[in-house]
């Protein structure tokens, strides 16, 4: 039995899993990888963060992409009404 070094639940069952399997604390659901036999440490989140803040990037850019085209909208009708002035 392994102890989850987040939330230090001492009652996790260890025995199915191999070296480097991942699997989430009964208690407090932390992603946890085994280390070697009854030692867990919290699983890397930073590749999840990574992929979380590219598909904000992502929306980000779209947001952008959004504006400009209204930006290129609204000027093209500010020259049509200069042209219709004249």
């Amino acid at each position: 039995m392994a102890t989850c070094p987040e939330c230090e639940f001492d009652e996790i069952e260890t025995a199915d899993y191999e070296e480097g399997d991942t699997f989430s604390c009964p208690e407090c659901g932390k992603n946890l990888v085994l280390v070697g036999g009854d030692e867990v440490e919290i699983a890397d989140d930073d590749d999840e963060e990574e992929e979380e803040d590219e598909d904000l990037e992502d929306e980000d850019d779209e947001d952008l992409d959004e504006d400009e085209d209204e930006l290129d909208e609204d000027e093209d009708a500010l020259d049509e009404e200069e042209d219709f002035d004249e």
